[in-house]
């Protein structure tokens, strides 16, 4: 709202009343009452304004401790909160379809910067919050272990506009699916897409119905993955078994968000620059572009992510590396300095991100949100890196449309995401800091693999089966007694619970056996728990399989580099799409 058409305190637009302090760097509220101005007074000698400053909110702090609105110091909180199985967090509305993820990730990893701003109560109520029991991991995020945040976009139709998207009734699919894994040093970022398309197992998956009930949708096999979401009453929660099944990585978080995010994200920043290497004409997504670079916001932006036959061969595969160059050039706009010192547009994205957003409960409200952010927002984008699940073509079919996963690929990437291997050189100031707070740490963890091994016929192992994958123990079992030579191994069934890597538990007088199994195999370091007390004669060591095991013989030991041929596309960087 421009000066000229202020007239009470409740017209004026709450962007506009945040001023920056160029003595402090901090944004400070003005309240002063503009309308006791008379237009002749303006250009006369005025008191200094009271301005009441809100210190930015530390990423740590807890949200309660947040100071909620003033009045007049803009719009109202939301109402009360709605009951059931998936609500909206301090407001009503009705319940919103939830579809394609456009800039929800960017906004985590800038939101940092805006959360001391937000007008918390209000921002509350927009976002919607499902419960996923389970599914993901309780108590939040830890300052020492990495975070997985899967962030899912479907293909349902929703919001006006909207009617030429996605499939006429149906109830959505995952149709864009982005596996975010932020490394424990907060160092590094790998975006991993996985592809709808790709023919999967699709594991039980209990699910909070609308009366506080569980029910379990059945499992199902040879299923397309975009199936995990939505049919047969499956909720965000299956999709992230799913990929926990899929990949070995448990899922911690998920945020879900509509096609109305990337038009409304897009145009708050301003549009969000790409780059096209020819004419683009696409009758189905009405995109509409002349080789070179252009500025896309609102519908143009959402049919650049939608389009599937603009570029490469037609394929999702290409729509993917479309999306991921679109979401780097939204992340590198919104953390631009015209943006950063823009409070206006840090309102705009902050209302546009959370009326787009659903989340689970773990992460459900601006506080929440505004700690995650906290993690995430020193993240440089050049040592955040968009990657793709390596797949091949379904050998089963003759006309191709569907794919599998590509092992040979994929395994060592998977591999080193378990493992917290970045896929981008982090530069050695800062992998300094990691290198001096890891040092003790990895020196114990080395010498656990230092000195004599015993011979495989005197290891003496129990063998339980943590990772979720039928026959694993019994595999690992045969194994060791027919390729390895360890006659002394048995095999104890299912762990009490699924683990997501594996652990070789024994006491200081075995840590002979203990070395000879970890070379048998691969177990890194860290996959070594030894205890303190010496165990008696003839104990068995303890070894559960967790969800990285992904066969006898498979080492554990995650790689140092990515497989050569992977997709990647690295966020600092600008590319032509083709």
């Amino acid at each position: 709202m421009d000066a000229q058409s202020r007239g009470r305190a409740d017209e004026i637009d709450p962007a506009d009343q945040w001023v920056l302090n160029p003595r402090t760097g901090n944004y400070e509220l003005r309240l002063e009452d503009t309308a006791a101005q008379a237009p002749s007074q303006r250009s006369a000698p005025r008191a200094t304004p009271r301005r009441t400053p809100v210190p930015p909110r530390s990423p740590a702090a807890p949200s309660p401790g947040v100071p909620g609105p003033r009045r007049g110091d803009g719009p109202p909180p939301g109402g009360g909160r709605r009951g059931g199985r998936s609500r909206k967090i301090g407001g009503g509305g009705r319940k919103r379809a939830l579809t394609i993820t456009g800039g929800t990730l960017a906004v985590l990893l800038v939101g940092g910067s805006v959360a001391g701003y937000l007008y918390y109560q209000h921002l509350n109520g927009n976002i919607q919050v499902t419960d996923i029991g389970d599914a993901g991991t309780s108590g939040g995020f830890k300052k020492d272990q990495p975070i997985n945040i899967l962030v899912i976009g479907t293909d349902k139709r929703s919001g006006a506009g909207n009617e030429g998207y996605g499939d006429a009734g149906s109830v959505g699919h995952a149709d864009t699916t982005i596996l975010f894994h932020v490394s424990k040093d907060r160092s590094n970022a790998t975006a991993l897409s996985i592809p709808r398309d790709l023919i999967t197992t699709l594991p039980v998956c209990p699910t909070k119905q609308p009366d506080g009930s569980t029910k379990d949708i059945p499992g199902e096999r040879g299923a397309r993955f975009n199936t995990s979401l939505g049919q047969a009453g499956r909720d965000p929660g299956c999709t992230m078994r799913t990929v926990r099944e899929l990949t070995g990585i448990q899922v911690d978080h998920f945020m879900m968000a509509d096609f109305n995010a990337v038009k409304n994200l897009s145009t708050a920043v301003g549009g969000v620059p790409v780059c096209v290497a020819k004419d683009v004409n696409d009758r189905d997504s009405k995109l509409k572009l002349t080789a070179g670079e252009h500025r896309l916001e609102g519908e143009q932006a959402l049919a650049f992510v939608r389009t599937r036959h603009a570029f490469g061969n037609e394929s999702d595969l290409d729509r993917i590396k479309t999306q991921q160059q679109f979401l780097s050039s939204m992340m590198r706009e919104m953390k631009s300095k015209e943006t950063l010192t823009s409070p206006k547009k840090f309102f705009s994205l902050a209302e546009a991100a959370t009326k787009s957003l659903s989340v689970d409960s773990g992460i459900g409200s601006i506080g929440k949100l505004t700690d995650l952010a906290g993690e995430l927002k020193n993240i440089d984008l050049k040592n955040i890196t968009f990657t793709t699940l390596p797949v091949l073509d379904n050998p089963a079919e003759k006309v191709k449309a569907t794919v599998v996963v590509n092992k040979a690929q994929a395994d060592p990437l998977l591999q080193m995401i378990r493992g917290d291997v970045s896929l981008t050189e982090v530069e050695k100031k800062e992998q300094a800091a990691k290198d001096a707070a890891d040092a003790d740490a990895k020196a114990k963890s080395d010498a656990l693999l230092q000195g004599n091994r015993a011979a495989a016929k005197d290891v003496r192992v129990d063998v339980y089966n943590g990772s979720g994958k039928t026959g694993a123990a019994s595999g690992t079992l045969n194994w060791l007694q027919n390729t390895k030579g360890v006659p002394k191994s048995s095999n104890l069934g299912n762990a009490p619970a699924k683990v997501d890597t594996t652990q070789l538990e024994y006491a200081p007088n075995q840590a002979d056996q203990a070395r000879a199994l970890a070379d048998m195999m691969g177990l890194p370091a860290t996959a070594l728990k030894m205890g303190t007390v010496d165990a008696a004669p003839k104990t068995p060591m303890k070894l559960t399989l967790g969800a990285d095991f992904e066969g006898a013989g498979t080492s554990l030991t995650a790689p140092q580099q990515a497989p050569e041929g992977v997709q990647r596309v690295e966020a600092d960087k600008s590319v032509c799409a083709k």
